[in-house]
């Protein structure tokens, strides 16, 4: 179940922790359909609705997926805890950093700090 909520007048698709994995770009592309279709302009998962390829960057499962977000400008949020995966490759860790810099993609701890990037 998704909840579309809006966090400093931006418009956010929160979506549940529970329900199906998020494996590939057919579920990206749901998911951004979905929150289109709300008028979202940023989707929230929850980090443990990813595949666990999504965290193991040579699998190239969060590329495509932060791609596809892209095309349809639409942000794309993970929410929480992943540091089991940073501390254990250097490449995820850059990987963060680099989409926490830009506007498009983000990793955030919790929705306090979703609120903090949100407000500008």
């Amino acid at each position: 179940m998704s909840d579309l909520r809006t966090i400093h007048d931006v418009p956010v698709l929160m979506c549940a922790s529970e329900g199906e994995t998020i494996g590939g770009e057919r579920d990206a592309l749901d998911l951004i359909g979905n929150a289109g279709y709300q008028g979202a302009q940023w989707v929230v998962i929850p980090a443990e609705r990813f595949d666990e390829g999504f965290f193991r960057l040579s699998t190239r499962v969060a590329g495509d997926i932060v791609q596809k977000f892209g095309q349809y400008t639409m942000g794309l949020v993970v929410l929480g805890d992943i540091s089991r995966h940073t501390e254990d490759s250097s490449a995820l860790r850059d990987f963060v950093r680099e989409c926490n810099r830009g506007r498009q993609t983000w990793f955030v701890a919790d929705v306090e700090e979703l609120g903090e990037r949100l407000k500008g």
